[in-house]
């Protein structure tokens, strides 16, 4: 591992992290138990000036990817404290400008680099194989890395977090919510390989169940409100799987779905909030936290990355945003949580 000498200015910079990480992630399970072994170790390696550097590519801002952003970032400054220094950048959106990210990172030779997004992990992995890379907000690394044969493990510099809710248990939610409806409108960016997964997926469970499906694709942010548009034009409900672009544009999105009255279950909480009724939701958080602790045991532990087997999040909640919900006529379950409104 690459060391830093200057540690007096690591600390200086680092206490700012250590100051915000603290407080979040002591609600996080793991957090506050006694001090490990390889902690007091690398506690000691800070001693002597050792201080990892983290490259942060995250593709675009929105609330899911904040969230996993910050629980990474958590982990690794309740384990290291001092010992860790970010180097967090934001793509806006632009693949192209995650290349160049990744590129930056690697010419700095840092320690690991953290993507935060299938083309971020992507970017990444074209620009090393050598530096280790764990991603998080990926949903599906055999797709997003063009891996034939999966078995849970991509045998090369890379591991991770995956944020796939069940596609199965999302197409019974759209049954149980939605029985009497026949045509769903799949809405989605055709720019991210992962969102053609899960509507290719979701809709071979949904055809089984009799609904006719259809997919309307944007390219970009610049078209989803005509797409949008025409999906609620023909369509009786609108699907949403976890897709980036579409989480940045929630508010176009709800400003045509919502007056037309079209109902819009999503794949995540936070496009959810902004523009749907009901969603099968994970913490991005909690899942930003594990790919935390992964890189600690790259970082201190000499794990493998290439063995690491990607995880998965352990918990989902059904989840529905009660006043939209209300003003659409939807019957939710006892069973489900209402997201909090600020």
């Amino acid at each position: 591992m690459k060391k830093l000498l200057v540690l007096t200015l690591s600390i200086f910079i680092m206490a700012s992290f250590v100051a915000c990480g603290s407080g979040s992630a002591a609600s996080t399970a793991g957090s506050g138990s006694e001090q490990a072994p390889a902690e007091d170790a690398a506690q000691e390696q800070a001693a002597d000036g050792e201080v990892y550097q983290i490259g942060i590519s995250q593709l675009v801002q929105h609330e899911a990817l904040d969230a996993a952003t910050q629980g990474f970032k958590d982990a690794l400054t309740e384990k290291l404290g001092a010992q860790v220094v970010f180097d967090e950048q934001n793509a806006a959106g632009d693949s192209a400008t995650c290349a160049t990210i990744a590129n930056q990172f690697v010419a700095s030779q840092y320690d690991l680099i953290m993507t935060n997004a299938t083309s971020a992990l992507q970017a990444a992995a074209s620009a090393t194989n050598s530096i280790p890379i764990l991603g998080t907000s990926v949903t599906d690394y055999a797709t997003a890395l063009d891996i034939d044969d999966w078995n849970g493990v991509t045998g090369m510099n890379v591991s991770g977090t995956a944020d796939l809710a069940p596609l199965d248990k999302q197409a019974e939610m759209i049954q149980e919510l939605f029985p009497d409806v026949k045509n769903i409108g799949i809405l989605y960016c055709s720019a991210e390989p992962n969102s053609k997964y899960q509507s290719a997926t979701i809709q071979g469970y949904l055809t089984e169940m009799g609904y006719n499906c259809t997919e309307y694709t944007f390219a970009d942010s610049n078209d989803v409100a005509a797409v949008t548009q025409n999906a609620c034009a023909n369509s009786d409900i609108l699907f949403i799987p976890t897709d980036n672009t579409a989480a940045s544009c929630t508010e176009a999105i709800n400003n045509i779905a919502e007056p037309a009255g079209i109902p819009i279950v999503t794949g995540e909480e936070g496009i959810c909030r902004g523009c749907g009724v009901a969603t099968l939701s994970i913490s991005y958080y909690d899942l930003g936290y594990a790919t935390g602790e992964m890189a600690y045991e790259v970082l201190v532990n000499g794990a493998d990355v290439s063995a690491m087997e990607v995880q998965y999040s352990p918990n989902i909640t059904y989840k529905y945003m009660a006043d939209r919900a209300q003003q659409l006529g939807v019957e939710i379950p006892e069973s489900y949580t209402a997201i909090e409104v600020e």
